[in-house]
């Protein structure tokens, strides 16, 4: 079950797509989706987060909470929309590409997936435009 929730006044435009299309990557990863929550905000709603839980006090586009049990993905995911925005702008990118990069992101790091090292960064980046490309 994938649940959307709302603290800014952004609204995600078709829950069903995105809600088939992780499904889909959970899937083809070889898991199973129990309960992910994604959590849309603003900078000021991450920050906190971040403070609190993490110890970080920075702003940042997303923060995934796993809470996984054995092979199945439970977790929620933090994700500013204004941070999206700002990336999107610099990196020359639609926003939709940039949101959907983002959602992925953290499902990848759900499933296991590292970023410290260069390897693990060029392993998420294929995994993230390989996801990309099969959005409905």
């Amino acid at each position: 079950m994938i649940q959307y929730f709302y603290e800014t006044d952004f609204s995600l435009q078709g829950e069903a797509s995105f809600t088939q299309w992780v499904c889909t990557v959970v899937k083809d990863e070889g898991r199973a989706l129990d309960e992910l929550n994604y959590i849309y905000c603003d900078d000021e709603y991450l920050l906190r987060i971040n403070q609190q839980y993490l110890g970080h006090d920075i702003y940042t586009d997303v923060i995934a909470f796993d809470n996984s049990i054995d092979e199945s993905i439970v977790g929620d995911v933090f994700i500013s929309i204004e941070r999206v925005v700002d990336n999107a702008e610099q990196w020359g990118q639609n926003f939709q590409i940039e949101l959907k990069r983002v959602m992925i992101h953290s499902v990848l790091h759900l499933l296991g997936y590292k970023d410290k090292v260069e390897d693990e960064r060029q392993l998420m980046r294929e995994k993230e435009d390989f996801y990309l490309n099969l959005f409905p």
